[in-house]
């Protein structure tokens, strides 16, 4: 089967359940920045500075993206979608309270950068924010998924400490921000 099926040729796709949608509509917006995201995972991924449990961590955000795009490009209507849980989210606070446990408190706002895979996370954190927004913006108009807006922003969360950690890791100290 090849990849080229004409199908979108007229600026059209075409959702879980078969309903057709222009590619400028809020629901492409959100899935496709969430396609984004877990490609920005991969590019961290491809560095070796992200080792042994965030590097697991990480590539099971990987797996749970997929399932959040799929969640995000089905139709609330469509059953047969496995979707994000209350249980991913909770697996995503867990590594946030070990994180948590082991950097030092934020005293002060710090500005993203330090390793290049540290930079990274904190870039992968901006597009999950922008995510989250896609998706806000489509429950405006649509039922959405509501553990998918809470996975997201627990996400962002993850993806700022575990750009913290990896900056420690690599022992690059944090800029605070100067104002």
């Amino acid at each position: 089967m090849s990849i080229v099926t004409r199908t979108g040729d007229n600026g059209e796709t075409g959702l879980v359940g078969g309903k057709r949608i222009p590619k400028s509509d809020l629901r492409l917006h959100t899935y496709g920045t969430v396609d984004e995201l877990n490609a920005m995972l991969g590019m961290i991924l491809t560095g070796p500075e992200v080792t042994g449990n965030r590097r697991d961590q990480l590539q099971r955000l990987q797996h749970l993206l997929f399932r959040l795009g799929a969640d995000l490009a089905s139709p609330m209507d469509v059953t047969k979608t496995r979707r994000i849980e209350p249980t991913h989210v909770k697996e995503i606070e867990k590594w946030i309270d070990t994180l948590e446990r082991v950097l030092p408190p934020l005293t002060a706002f710090i500005l993203p950068g330090g390793s290049k895979a540290g930079s990274l996370l904190h870039f992968a954190r901006t597009i999950t924010r922008r995510a989250e927004r896609w998706a806000v913006a489509l429950s405006v108009s649509e039922p959405v998924n509501k553990e998918a807006i809470v996975f997201l922003n627990r996400l962002s969360d993850y993806l700022f400490l575990a750009a913290r950690q990896v900056n420690r890791d690599a022992g690059m100290e944090e800029t605070t921000v100067v104002y």
